[in-house]
């Protein structure tokens, strides 16, 4: 069975590790983890009997594929740490490094280095994350479709191009605190109204999943969905206008546009 090998052993490289174990892509004899903290070091060693190691070049000795899991305010010491260990013939990298373009890997790695850029979020935990993936130069369509498999064993995919990935960012990959923002509102909205807060947020939990659940079996717009819900003179509408009345619609697009700008910046300054 063929290897993979992890730099950097966080929590999203861990999620990363029990999708490939629980899809049955990797066996744990077959993954190789460098993480310079023992501590971590045991534990993912415990927890999952893969291999776990101090040194990032010796990820590379022993892996063809190697998801560098580190965070980018290190990624350039790592990345002049490895360079000399890369066999541009054998090695396909794959970076998860949020704010940081081809470019940047491109400069500082060998000539002709294969390189896909994935852009997930942390609902990979629990193996519903959607990853966003864009290749750099030297990467095949072959390499493309390697690594589609395997972010999909933590969730769905999407190929996009470069351009694009500060707008995933933006939406998908911060989206998981918008959704728990709103969650929490409609949690304190309901405690507002009377309700218990553990049944609050049993109610609101319920809801959000229930409703996601219609739009995709379904195959509703949520234009549609709202449209279900919303009787004359009732309730919902009610609510709605007040949404409407305090700019709720206006104010989600403006935080992700704004979102979409500090990414843009980010990714800027190390192109």
């Amino acid at each position: 069975m063929a290897t993979i090998g992890f730099i950097g052993g966080g929590m999203m490289a861990e999620a990363i590790i029990k999708g490939l174990l629980d899809k049955g892509l990797f066996s744990p004899e077959n993954i190789f983890v460098s993480e310079p903290v023992a501590e971590r070091r045991e534990y993912l060693s415990s927890t999952y009997k893969v291999h776990t190691v101090d040194q990032n070049e010796k990820v590379l000795k022993g892996c063809a594929k190697i998801i560098l899991a580190v965070k980018p305010q290190v990624m350039k010491k790592v990345l002049e740490e490895i360079k000399e260990h890369i066999d541009i013939e054998k090695h396909l990298l794959i970076t998860i490094a949020a704010g940081l373009p081809i470019s940047f890997y491109e400069k500082l790695l060998p000539q002709g280095t294969r390189l896909i850029r994935v852009m997930p979020n942390t609902c990979a935990i629990v193996h519903k994350s959607i990853s966003a993936l864009t290749k750099g130069s030297f990467a095949t369509e072959e390499d493309l479709t390697s690594a589609e498999k395997l972010f999909s064993a933590i969730g769905e995919t999407v190929v996009v191009g470069e351009e694009l990935i500060d707008a995933v960012t933006a939406l998908s990959g911060s989206g998981p605190a918008y959704v728990a923002l709103f969650i929490e509102s409609l949690v304190d909205g309901g405690v507002r109204a009377g309700l218990p807060r553990p049944l609050a947020e049993k109610l609101a939990l319920a809801t959000v999943v229930g409703s996601v659940e219609m739009m995709k079996k379904l195959k509703k717009n949520p234009y549609e969905i709202k449209a279900m819900v919303t009787s004359p003179a009732g309730t919902t509408i009610t609510a709605l206008e007040v949404f409407y009345q305090k700019g709720f619609p206006g104010t989600v697009i403006e935080a992700i546009y704004k979102a979409y700008l500090r990414s843009k910046e980010l990714s800027e300054a190390f192109s």
